[in-house]
């Protein structure tokens, strides 16, 4: 059905971030009916039996739809142009919309494990019917294929409304699944079990609400960027031009899908012409912008690369690095010769789970520099963390 529509109604031609926004308001129209339709037809299934599970499951596809409108408006807002008070554009509002998903999801499911407590306690017959069973079989079907069309396409444009509502709809096919057996097994054995269906339904629900807010939870607080995009960005940068030697202290602020500002150092040889490096830089930001779809920021640190007693205490330096922890790289290298000492001054960068305490690293790495290098070489050491996914 998603593709038989995206090819009636949104352009092969579009822009990509166009296009994202077209797919989400697609989805988000298409949840809602098929959402209003579970609802109307599991609510009569409801009446007709009795059963508070198959009522419950009811008004949770009725959920389901207001969370569809909430997702449909949050695509509407985000594409939106930045402005004066919000300079950076609107994208971070499909995490708010898919932990308003989450909210809604797991109130429906305290107020569903609350009403199947009731009938726990007071437990009544429920009626069996064909209509119910056909009615039950057939919301188990849609929604599975409403949680494979939002997980694609969730996936597909990095969408984080669409992915909690991929979620939410493999949870309500588990839920539909159990009341269907619970209705099956009432009929069979006239069992009262309507009540703990309804409690292990809530119990679904509830988990997925939970895993829905922890997946937009982290990006709206701030997470770090994939693996593949930092070494893109690397390969990028080194391979731009010759007069970049090195790249450091990336840093990736997301403030949305497909609105992404990046900052970086890059290495450059403190002999050469400081204008000509500049428009190096310059260009540099210019091809990142273009092919990340970013911002991008790149601030300049001279390295100094003629002088052979630097480098030799640079290489030295390294290795005593690499026999310490293979995960510790290091930049910033600089050189203070003196008459009576000499201060080595750089910056290492360690992943946030570096397994030794920071002040141990640090006094090993200049008992190191001691024993390798003289007595007379003193260390001044900047510690950055970093972390990918």
């Amino acid at each position: 059905m998603i593709t038989f529509l995206s090819k009636l109604f949104i352009r092969e031609d579009l822009p990509a971030d166009q296009k994202r926004s077209a797919y989400g308001k697609l989805c988000g129209i298409v949840g809602i009916v098929l959402n209003l339709l579970l609802f109307a037809g599991k609510f009569f299934a409801g009446l007709l039996s009795g059963s508070i599970a198959i009522t419950a499951d009811a008004f949770n596809n009725l959920s389901d739809a207001g969370s569809s409108v909430v997702s449909l408006v949050s695509f509407r807002i985000s594409e939106q142009k930045p402005d004066a008070r919000h300079p950076y554009g609107h994208g971070r509002v499909e995490y708010i919309a898919g932990l308003i998903i989450s909210a809604v999801i797991i109130v429906m499911a305290y107020e569903l494990i609350k009403d199947s407590i009731d009938k726990i306690i007071h437990p009544s017959d429920t009626e069996w019917s064909i209509t119910v069973l056909v009615i039950l079989i057939a919301s188990i079907l849609v929604k599975c294929y409403m949680a494979f069309y939002n997980s694609r396409i969730g996936a597909r444009y990095n969408a984080a409304a669409l992915r909690a509502t991929a979620i939410d709809s493999l949870s309500d096919c588990a839920a539909t699944t159990a009341v269907l057996l619970c209705t099956i097994l009432s009929h069979l054995f006239g069992w009262r079990i309507d009540g703990w269906f309804g409690v292990l339904v809530g119990g679904f629900i509830l988990l997925a609400g939970i895993r829905a807010a922890r997946e937009v939870i982290s990006p709206l607080l701030g997470e770090p960027p994939e693996r593949e995009y930092v070494e893109h960005i690397e390969e990028l940068v080194l391979g731009f031009d010759t007069n970049i030697l090195g790249v450091h202290d990336l840093l990736v602020h997301d403030y949305g899908p497909g609105r992404r500002v990046i900052s970086l150092h890059a290495e450059v040889p403190a002999e050469g012409d400081i204008m000509e490096l500049h428009d190096i830089i310059d260009n540099l930001e210019h091809t990142l912008s273009a092919e990340l779809g970013c911002i991008a920021t790149i601030h300049m640190d001279p390295v100094v690369t003629s002088d052979p007693r630097v480098d030799e205490l640079r290489y030295k330096v390294i290795d005593i690095l690499a026999s310490i922890h293979e995960t510790i790289t290091m930049h910033d290298f600089r050189v203070v010769f003196g008459p009576t000492h000499t201060n080595i001054i750089f910056d290492i960068v360690l992943p946030f789970d570096f397994p030794y305490p920071e002040e141990n690293l640090l006094a090993d790495i200049e008992r190191r520099v001691h024993e390798r290098i003289g007595r007379n070489y003193y260390t001044v050491i900047q510690v950055d963390r970093t972390a990918v996914k």
